[in-house]
C-alpha cells in the first residue's frame, strides 16, 4: 500500500496506519480520509493482521481535526447537493471505521480535536501519553456529531457534558473517564500500544472478531438476548477450539511430567 497523506507499517501481525499531515496537525482533509478508509478495508482483507492502530505524525496532535482550509474552498466551488454527498461519505468512512470486523486501536501522540476526537471516539479503544487531550467541538462550530460514538466511551451523562461544552479534556481525565484505557509517558506510548495490539493479533483472529461483532450486536439488548446471541454465535459461526487446539503447551507440558 502506497498513500500520499497516511504511512502503512505492519509489525507482528499489527498494521500501523500514520496519519501524515504534520505541518497542518494532521488535519483531515478529504484525501487523508478517504486514504484512510482504504487502508483500514485493505488490512481487514490480510489474513495475517489481527489487530489496526491508527496514530498521527509528530508530537503535537492525532489530528487536529477537519481541514478547514478545503472546507472553505468547497463552500465556494461545490453546489449544496456535492456538499451533501461529501459530508456523507465522510460519515460513512467514520462508521465503516468504527465497525471494522478487525479491531482498531488508537495511539493518542497528541491532540485530538473536531474531526479527529469524532475518529478517536470511533475506535475500540485507545492509548494515550500525556500530549493527548480531546475536543468535541460540533456544537461550537453549529454542527452535530459523536452522538453514536462518545456515549458508548464514557457513558451518558459525561457524553452530554463534552458535546454540550466542547470543553477540553486533558490526559489525566481522559483515562479517568474511559477516553484512554491506558496512560504512559510518550517515549513509552509505541512499546505499551504494540504490546496489548501483538497480544490482540496473537489470538484466534476469528475468536477476537467474533467477540467485536457481538458486542457491536449486543448494545441495547437485554441479558437474555445477549446470552442467545452468543450461544447462536459460538455453535453456528464461529466454532470453539477443543481441548488439543487450545491448549497444546499444557498439553505438551503434562505429557512431560
Amino acid at each position: 500500500m502506497s498513500y500520499e497523506y497516511i504511512l502503512v507499517e505492519k509489525v507482528d501481525g499489527v498494521g500501523i496506519l500514520t496519519l501524515n499531515r504534520p505541518e497542518v496537525l494532521n488535519a483531515m482533509n478529504h484525501g487523508l480520509s478517504s486514504e484512510l478508509h482504504d487502508a483500514v478495508e485493505t488490512l481487514n482483507s490480510e489474513e495475517e493482521i489481527g489487530c489496526i492502530v491508527i496514530t498521527g505524525s509528530g508530537r503535537r496532535a492525532f489530528s487536529a481535526g477537519g481541514d478547514i482550509h478545503e472546507q472553505r474552498v468547497h463552500a465556494k466551488e461545490l453546489t449544496d447537493e456535492e456538499r451533501d454527498r461529501n459530508s456523507d461519505v465522510r460519515s460513512l468512512y467514520a462508521y465503516d471505521i468504527s465497525a471494522s470486523p478487525k479491531p482498531v486501536i488508537g495511539m493518542m501522540n497528541g491532540l485530538a480535536y473536531g474531526g479527529g476526537a469524532v475518529l478517536a471516539s470511533s475506535l475500540d479503544f485507545r492509548l494515550g501519553c500525556e500530549h493527548a487531550r480531546f475536543r468535541f467541538l460540533a456544537a461550537a462550530y453549529g454542527r452535530i456529531n459523536s452522538t453514536w460514538t462518545l456515549p458508548n466511551q464514557v457513558g451518558w451523562p459525561m457524553a452530554k457534558e463534552l458535546l454540550f461544552s466542547g470543553r477540553v479534556v486533558e490526559a489525566d481525565e481522559a483515562t479517568r473517564i474511559g477516553l484512554l484505557n491506558h496512560l504512559v509517558p510518550c517515549d513509552e506510548l509505541r512499546e505499551k500500544t504494540l504490546e496489548i495490539a501483538t497480544t490482540i493479533a496473537g489470538n484466534r483472529h476469528e475468536s477476537v472478531m467474533g467477540i467485536k461483532e457481538l458486542l457491536l450486536q449486543d448494545k441495547g439488548a437485554d441479558m437474555q438476548q445477549m446470552w442467545a446471541n452468543e450461544r447462536d454465535f459460538t455453535t453456528k459461526k464461529v466454532i470453539g477450539y477443543g481441548v488439543e487446539e487450545a491448549f497444546p503447551v499444557f498439553l505438551s507440558r503434562k505429557g512431560r511430567d
